[in-house]
């Protein structure tokens, strides 16, 4: 309905749910913000207003008291209600009006830029699970009645951890987890040394910003995690791609492109995205070269309590005797993701400097998570849950490996398959374009992720190696009954 002359349309719209006076409220606001409403324009009396807008008084009355409140509009008894002579002018805006090119946008800092490089953007996995989604737990199998009535014991408690907490984490809970590597890890660690982070994610991004300095070298795997990358390349540094081979990461090869890097990162328990475990000669040769050039190196070990034979290996940390390690972890694969949990465990030289960081960051990851995680490590709940998964997921992984050597034996070939909660396989054909192939399967509600992404393209030489074109399969969250018509769809893939 139309308006006293004096004011531009103000349009209500009484079937929207909305209530009338904030419709009101909201358009009043934006003809003033858009230079409709010059400063010191009078409005109409509430009576005259909500007669032509058919609507009643109150609303009006409602509507020019929050206005006033926020300081759009000035209400002198006797006079009237005034759009604030406070407000500076603006500049009425015409419909359509493009933006003026010689403005601009607005740009990102140098350091901003860093963080949305195309070349080291992260996916996302939204939605539920589904064949063959990678590095997903299966969430089917969590316990979530015993977790939700551990919570309820700790919002119960008289002294809840309800405030401020210490920036490195919940101390009863670092002491769990430092116990707990120790035994299965062999990671030597007090707890002080052990800082809780809101994921993995956040450790990488802590250690980069504290640990180097703009243009530092790092050494980083290829094919590797590209999370890892962009908290690095954030960070302001120069990511040196060292090949992988089947015994990890080749330390000849990063001494020859950089031996006075700064920082190294590596899964050496179970590289990600191949699978292959770092071999004791170049654990200890990576560790001698930390030490003879005072570098750092982070020990990313994101699903080291899944490991279907042989016994659990031993750390990078257990071997480092020079203080170079930092261990990394995560309980985003054996509980859940949405819980975003970490940790990390630094050098005691790096304590102070990492509580304070950490603190910087987020002032701390949240508490009452840590308390129920807590209570949930000390009733045995989480050694029951690894030993309960362990046993589901080698259920999944023999039969993912056996649908695949009987549906695509001859057309794929599978990497290393004794950890994790997922598995490299590669294309025997090295020409078949696997982000294709990835986007067609995603077509078919399969969830696969291409190798090649993995990898970072030389700058000396864009080609990739012939064996990056391959498919990393998810199996974790993967029922066995999904299992042969999911590697069904990606035979008749192939078959097209």
């Amino acid at each position: 309905m139309s308006t006293p002359t004096n004011l531009p349309p103000l349009q209500l719209d009484k079937t929207s749910g909305e209530a009338l006076f904030t419709q009101l409220y909201g358009a009043i606001k934006t003809a003033i913000l858009q230079g409709a409403m010059a400063p010191g324009m009078q409005l109409p009396p509430s009576r005259t207003l909500a007669r032509h807008l058919g609507v009643s008084r109150q609303t009006v009355v409602n509507a020019y008291e929050q206005l006033t409140a926020e300081g759009y509009l000035d209400c002198c008894v006797g006079r009237g209600s005034f759009v604030s002579e406070g407000l500076p002018p603006r500049r009425p805006r015409t419909a359509h009006r493009q933006p003026d090119p010689a403005i601009g946008i607005r740009p990102l800092s140098s350091r901003g830029r860093l963080f949305i490089e195309p070349a080291l953007r992260m996916g996302t996995q939204d939605g539920p699970p589904k064949a063959f989604r990678s590095g997903m737990a299966a969430l089917e199998a969590f316990p979530f009645d015993t977790w939700a009535r551990l919570e309820a014991r700790c919002w119960r408690k008289p002294h809840a951890p309800l405030g401020y907490s210490d920036p490195a984490g919940f101390m009863p809970l670092r002491e769990l987890l430092s116990a707990h590597l120790r035994v299965t890890r062999g990671i030597r660690c007090d707890p002080e040394q052990v800082i809780i982070t809101s994921g993995a994610q956040q450790a990488v991004h802590l250690t980069g910003q504290l640990l180097l300095n703009p243009g530092d070298k790092v050494w980083v795997e290829n094919p590797g995690y590209r999370g890892a990358r962009l908290a690095l390349r954030a960070a302001g540094a120069e990511l040196v791609p060292v090949p992988v081979d089947a015994d990890g990461l080749r330390v000849e090869d990063g001494l020859a492109a950089a031996p006075r890097a700064r920082l190294a990162y590596v899964t050496p328990s179970h590289q990600y995205p191949l699978g292959v475990t770092m071999g004791l000669p170049r654990r200890l040769a990576l560790l001698d070269w930390a030490e003879r050039h005072q570098a750092w190196i982070i020990e990313d070990d994101y699903d080291s309590e899944y490991r279907y034979t042989g016994p659990m290996l031993a750390s990078l940390q257990s071997l480092d005797r020079a203080g170079s390690v930092l261990y990394i972890g995560t309980l985003s694969k054996s509980l859940f993701p949405g819980l975003r949990l970490g940790y990390l465990v630094v050098p005691p030289a790096l304590v102070d400097a990492f509580r304070q960081g950490k603190s910087a960051v987020d002032r701390m990851s949240p508490v009452m998570p840590q308390a129920v995680l807590t209570e949930f490590i000390a009733g045995g709940h989480f050694h029951r849950q690894i030993k309960r998964t362990r046993e589901l997921y080698d259920e999944r992984r023999r039969v993912l490996l056996q649908e695949l050597q009987r549906q695509l034996g001859t057309a794929m070939t599978a990497g290393p398959s004794n950890a994790g909660l997922q598995l490299a396989v590669a294309f025997r054909d090295h020409r078949i374009d696997d982000q294709a192939f990835a986007k067609a399967a995603a077509a078919k509600d399969i969830e696969v992720r291409a190798l090649s992404s993995f990898y970072a393209a030389d700058e000396r030489n864009a080609s990739l190696p012939a064996e990056a074109s391959g498919l990393l399969l998810g199996f974790a969250c993967v029922p066995t009954r999904h299992m042969r018509p999911g590697v069904g769809v990606l035979k008749a893939l192939m078959n097209a």
